[in-house]
C-alpha cells in the first residue's frame, strides 16, 4: 500500500458522492440504479454499470470496506497498468460479476418456477407470489420454504456493490504480488497474498454452493466468483502477452 493513484481516486470520490446522493433519494435510486433480475419490471441494461457505484443503504460498512479495498489493492495496480487499462480492467471485472450473478439467478429463477408447477401452482398464484409474498401454506406439502424464499429473492433483491470489481482486482493484485504479506483484522498473522486471495474465492464459492455464509446474509458470493473470474483471464492473457511493456496512459 502506498499513496493513492488518480484513476482511483476518482472512483472513490463518485462511490462516495452516489452513496450519498442514494442515501437522500432513498428507494427511488435504489430502483433505478440497482442491479434487478432480468424478467423484473425494475431492470434498466445501464444497471450492469450502476449497480457497481451503489451500496448498502442500511451499513456504512459495505462502503468502509470496498472503498479500503480499492484503495489498498487498486493504487498498486493501477500503477501497474496504467490508468486507461486499469480503468478497462475495473469495470470488465464488475460487468462480468452482474452477467455471472444473473446467469445463477436466472437459473435458481427458473428451476424454482419449475418445481412450482410441478407442485400444481398456476402460473397465475406464482406471479402472485412473486408480487406479494404470500403463497397459500399448503404447497409447503410438495415445497420447502427455503426454496420459496430463494425463488422470491432472486426475483425481488437487486444486486449493489463494486465487489465484484474489488474481486478482480484482488485477483490481479495476488497473481502481480503473489509474496506480499497482508494483515487481516481477524487473523493475527500476515498471509500471503497468494494464499488469501484463492482462499477468500474458496470461501464465496462454498456459501454460494451451501448457502452458508460466515460473514452473513445479503452477499451476492456469485458476483463475487464472477468479478474474481473475469480478473483472472485478463490478468492471465496480459501478462501472457507481456502487457507491462504497453501500459494505457
Amino acid at each position: 500500500m502506498g499513496r493513492m493513484t488518480e484513476t482511483v481516486k476518482v472512483l472513490l470520490i463518485i462511490n462516495v458522492i452516489v452513496y450519498i446522493g442514494s442515501q437522500v433519494l432513498g428507494n427511488q435510486a435504489y430502483q433505478l440504479f440497482s442491479l434487478w433480475f432480468v424478467e423484473n419490471e425494475n431492470f434498466g441494461f445501464w444497471q450492469v454499470i450502476t449497480h457497481m457505484f451503489m451500496h448498502d443503504p442500511n451499513s456504512i460498512f459495505h462502503i468502509l470496506f470496498n472503498m479500503y479495498a480499492l484503495w489498498a489493492f487498486g493504487s498498486p495496480i493501477e500503477q501497474v497498468l496504467g490508468k486507461n487499462r486499469f480503468l478497462f480492467f475495473y469495470f470488465s471485472a464488475g460487468i462480468g460479476a452482474a452477467i455471472i450473478h444473473s446467469l445463477v439467478n436466472y437459473y435458481h429463477f427458473q428451476s424454482g418456477y419449475s418445481e412450482l408447477l410441478e407442485a400444481g401452482m398456476t402460473p397465475g398464484a406464482i406471479q402472485s407470489l412473486l408480487e406479494t409474498g404470500q403463497y397459500n401454506t399448503a404447497i409447503l406439502n410438495t415445497v420447502s420454504q427455503d426454496m420459496l424464499r430463494e425463488f422470491f429473492a432472486s426475483y425481488n433483491t437487486p444486486a449493489v456493490g463494486a465487489s465484484g470489481a474489488i474481486y478482480g482486482i484482488l485477483v490481479a493484485f495476488g497473481m502481480l504480488f503473489p509474496n506480499v504479506e497482508l494483515f487481516l483484522l481477524f487473523v493475527p498473522v500476515p498471509i500471503k497474498a497468494k494464499y488469501f486471495i484463492p482462499a477468500l474465492i474458496a470461501i464465496d464459492l462454498f456459501s454460494g454452493f451451501t448457502g452458508y455464509s460466515i460473514f452473513g446474509g445479503g452477499i451476492a458470493h456469485f458476483a463475487h466468483v464472477g468479478g474474481a473470474l473475469f480478473g483472472f483471464i485478463m490478468m492471465w492473457y496480459w501478462k501472457k502477452n507481456q502487457f507491462n511493456q504497453n501500459r494505457w496512459d
